[in-house]
């Protein structure tokens, strides 16, 4: 299968996106724009509609067995919430540093969401800019305050949601 690439715009960063059919080869951040469309999912994510690439998946990874069972992990790592270094490298039995080195390593950021993955104090390191992780950050953040506004504004949300603040 033909691998497909372009790239779609992310405030003042473009996504680059490579793929093919349903399998998600790279993704990078740039500031220059490459042509070529992108699939749906990762123009919706980016113009701040929320999505979990229902459809895409990262091509799998062979660096060690270790960085295969983080980048899963990572995957599950719902919209518009966080989890430390150091709570994924306790699950999996890893330290903080083997995370950080394998989110550096992602052949696919958004699929496997690595701005997700924080430091205790901080945001964490990002590539090729900091700054992109917060800006994901906060586009998620508004998609989710957005849903909690329209599910309060229609009477849907529940005891639930406010006990995990997640809508």
């Amino acid at each position: 299968m033909e691998i497909m690439s372009g790239s779609c715009r992310l405030g003042l960063w473009f996504v680059h996106v490579w793929w093919s059919g349903s399998c998600v080869h790279r993704v990078i951040f740039s500031r220059t724009n490459i042509p070529g469309d992108v699939p749906l999912p990762f123009r919706r994510y980016c113009s701040g509609i929320e999505e979990s690439f229902p459809t895409l998946k990262s091509i799998p990874v062979t660096y060690s067995p270790l960085y295969s069972r983080i980048y899963e992990e990572v995957s599950g790592i719902p919209y518009g919430t966080t989890v430390t270094y150091g709570e994924i490298g306790a699950r999996l039995g890893t330290s903080p540093r083997v995370i950080g080195q394998a989110m550096s390593r992602n052949p696919t950021p958004i699929i496997v969401p690595c701005h997700r993955v924080v430091a205790k104090n901080g945001p964490g390191g990002f590539s090729p800019s900091p700054e992109i992780k917060v800006f994901l950050l906060d586009l998620e953040k508004k998609g989710v305050n957005r849903r909690r506004t329209a599910r309060v504004r229609h009477g849907t949300a529940g005891p639930a949601d406010e006990r995990t603040g997640i809508l």
